[in-house]
């Protein structure tokens, strides 16, 4: 199976070609030039939406309806764990584009993953012992690793008519407050790792790398909307979904972090 990948920036697009994908368009998929292009002569589609962008919903329905024009078989949506908990603003996004594909006659598959592991927040624990997060600390939560996702939609898309018309809430086992996932940080690295809640906006300010938050209100709203609703409410969900699309035990978060340290290692190795 050729891929190709849409993205829009220079810098995703030689990541990509550097990790073995040849066939690269870069552009704003807002454009409908650009998505021409994304579209032509496509037969299956995995479409991740930028989710901190003000017309991530627009640009969704654009892009089904481009597809069921130019006659796309598969269409396989990265949605989110509970679409319909609609305080969470990106959440209320997701489950119109599922609402609009269910509607669109194309065969479709839904992946509803939980929150993700990820790399970016797990560096700066490692490098100054402290592990941050924009909700409360004590609230419970559910994740899965981005590689499982991955590994998922791989096989969705492969052997796309068995999987025709399905929603699949993608989760690992375990539900986490910070401290635990600060524990077991602690456990892989040799030494104590501490839980740091962190305001919001300062998270968003420390991300677009400004102090002017004005510049993003609708980002702004997103990281806000999250860091209340995760501080008031749990999020958590069942892995037994994923456990059975992979076929063995999905990663656990200390496999994770195992892995990831690994990594970290290696780099911080290599910079000596």
């Amino acid at each position: 199976m050729s891929v190709r990948a849409c993205v829009h920036s220079d810098a995703s697009a030689a990541a990509l070609r550097a990790a073995g994908v040849a066939n690269v368009v870069v552009g704003d998929i807002g454009e409908p030039t650009v998505l021409g292009r994304a579209l032509n002569n496509v037969d299956k589609i995995y479409y991740v939406g930028p989710a901190l962008h003000r017309d991530e919903r627009e640009m969704g329905f654009a892009l089904i309806d481009a597809a069921r024009a130019a006659g796309v078989r598969h269409f396989v949506l990265s949605s989110v764990l509970h679409a319909v908990i609609t305080d969470l603003i990106q959440h209320e996004i997701k489950r119109d584009i599922e609402e609009h594909l269910s509607s669109s006659g194309l065969e479709f598959t839904i992946l509803q993953p939980t929150n993700y592991m990820l790399r970016h927040r797990l560096t700066p624990a490692f490098d100054t012992g402290v592990f941050r997060l924009s909700w409360s600390l004590d609230r419970y939560q559910s994740m899965v690793d981005l590689h499982d996702v991955a590994e998922v939609a791989a096989t969705v898309l492969t052997d796309s008519e068995h999987h025709w018309g399905a929603t699949y809430e993608l989760v690992a086992p375990g539900r986490y407050t910070a401290h635990d996932l600060a524990r077991a940080i602690s456990g892989v690295v040799g030494r104590e790792i501490v839980p740091e809640f962190i305001d919001s906006d300062e998270f968003l300010r420390a991300a677009q790398r400004t102090d002017d938050l004005t510049r993003y209100p609708y980002q702004t709203r997103v990281a806000r909307a999250i860091s209340n609703r995760y501080s008031s409410h749990d999020f958590v969900g069942n892995p037994n979904v994923l456990s059975w699309l992979l076929g063995r035990r999905p990663t656990t978060w200390e496999q994770f972090v195992k892995r990831e340290f690994g990594s970290y290692q290696t780099v911080e190795g290599d910079l000596r």
